[in-house]
């Protein structure tokens, strides 16, 4: 068909790649694409919606008095830790939908398309991080309405919320990157939740680490999660930046050098 369209418009040049203006706009749609398939199956928020809250619930009223000696004291720790658990283990989907968006042949049919062949990738990474601002916004609100005043004030709650989403983006090409080399989507969920389940619990989001044995404050101080953590409640609470705030953007920035490259080049002898 090209070869006919070329014959009868000799002037016209076909192009085997795309502009990057091009890319940006194919992006954007398949991003459009993604947000349409959570307003057809809204369950897929079930995540970002109903764990947030009942985690909260959860964590203040078992283990706010005995942690802190009461729940408004709790509350200045557990929402940081939940929001930074909630967003974090929420970006695994990104490598589930990829991986069965693949096996359901949908990335075939979008090669026949004069599209960016990056555009579906980079779309569904774009749109979920429409999740991870939901996530953020109910764990504030949850907080909030259970007396939770950081000290921060609300611009600085809304950089510790931003900060919180480009760290999960950033960690969401991990699960990109095992969506596209496994098998199958339960076993990016497995493994995602293996790796992630140590991570989050071994760290200072719940309780205090000096309550923890020496070997494991070790793991908790070394653990980036606890540092992302630690930036959020710097943020929230105290309304300062510090190193925790270095380490995290610069945790975050080398996560994506590494395994963007890596799941691009994986996606593209894939598809």
């Amino acid at each position: 068909m090209n070869s006919t369209i070329a014959k009868q418009n000799p002037s016209r040049k076909l192009r085997k790649y795309t502009s990057f203006g091009q890319t940006v706009r194919n992006s954007l749609t398949m991003a459009y694409r993604g947000i349409l398939k959570v307003r057809r199956t809204p369950e897929q928020l079930f995540d970002v919606t109903l764990q947030p809250i009942i985690f909260t619930l959860m964590f203040t009223y078992i283990f706010g008095g005995a942690v802190s000696g009461n729940i408004q004291a709790y509350l200045l720790v557990i929402i940081p830790g939940i929001l930074v658990q909630t967003v974090i283990t929420s970006s695994v989907v990104t490598g589930v939908q990829l991986r069965e968006d693949m096996d359901k042949g949908v990335f075939d049919r979008f090669k026949s398309l004069p599209i960016a062949r990056i555009a579906p990738l980079a779309g569904a990474l774009l749109a979920d991080t429409i999740r991870y601002t939901i996530a953020t916004v109910l764990t504030f609100a949850i907080g909030y309405l259970l007396g939770y005043s950081p000290a921060g004030g609300l611009g600085h709650v809304a950089l510790a919320g931003l900060l919180v989403i480009a760290c999960s983006w950033a960690i969401s090409w991990i699960f990109a990157f095992l969506g596209v080399i496994a098998r199958t989507a339960s076993s990016v969920q497995g493994i995602s939740m293996l790796v992630l389940f140590p991570l989050t619990f071994a760290s200072n989001a719940f309780v205090p680490v000096d309550t923890m044995p020496n070997w494991l404050q070790w793991v908790v101080n070394v653990n980036p999660i606890s540092h992302l953590v630690s930036a959020v409640r710097e943020l929230a609470n105290q309304g300062t930046m510090g190193t925790d705030l270095v380490s995290s953007l610069a945790g975050a920035a080398v996560i994506v050098a590494i395994f963007a490259p890596l799941t691009v080049r994986a996606y593209m002898r894939r598809t």
